[in-house]
């Protein structure tokens, strides 16, 4: 399934561990905790498919994306109280197109003190740090964050 070497294809193909396992599956986008230092309560949202630009998106899952997007946006509110969400598209690996996913991010007020960074920066900072979260965190994240985005 999905393409070796791709970290994306191999997380969803089980070749690589994924915490929390995947929260949504629509046949066509799934959604997962992010693996990277980005802050528990982070998700992804990526094509089932291998598809490196947004442009490459088939139709369904051009009609598929607005709608997923803003409903892991709510539910990562609703768990987070987040001020604000960021989604932003990730697409690039080692200065080259990977596999597309969207990193939908909560900011809170608790995120502005202990970072002291907004947007671009703050991520950034994240990643310079390298402070990856609590598996066990993740994992209860995960659990409510699935059972949210399985509810009507």
């Amino acid at each position: 399934m999905g393409q070796s070497g791709c970290l994306a294809c191999d997380l969803t193909a089980g070749r690589k561990p994924l915490p929390g396992g995947v929260l949504s599956d629509s046949g066509r986008w799934l959604v997962e905790h992010c693996v990277g230092p980005l802050g528990v309560g982070t998700l992804v949202v990526k094509p089932r498919r291998h598809v490196l630009h947004v442009a490459d998106l088939d139709d369904g899952e051009a009609a598929e994306l607005g709608p997923l997007l803003r409903r892991v946006a709510d539910v990562v509110t609703e768990l987070t109280g987040a001020e604000q969400v960021y989604v932003c598209l990730w697409s690039h690996a080692g200065g080259f197109p990977v596999h597309i996913h969207f990193v939908v991010q909560p900011v809170t007020s608790e995120t502005k003190e202990e970072w002291g960074e907004l947007g671009p920066a703050l991520q950034r900072e994240m990643f310079v740090r390298g402070a990856m979260p609590d598996p066990a965190h993740v994992e209860a994240f995960a659990a409510q964050a699935r059972s949210l985005l399985a509810s009507p």
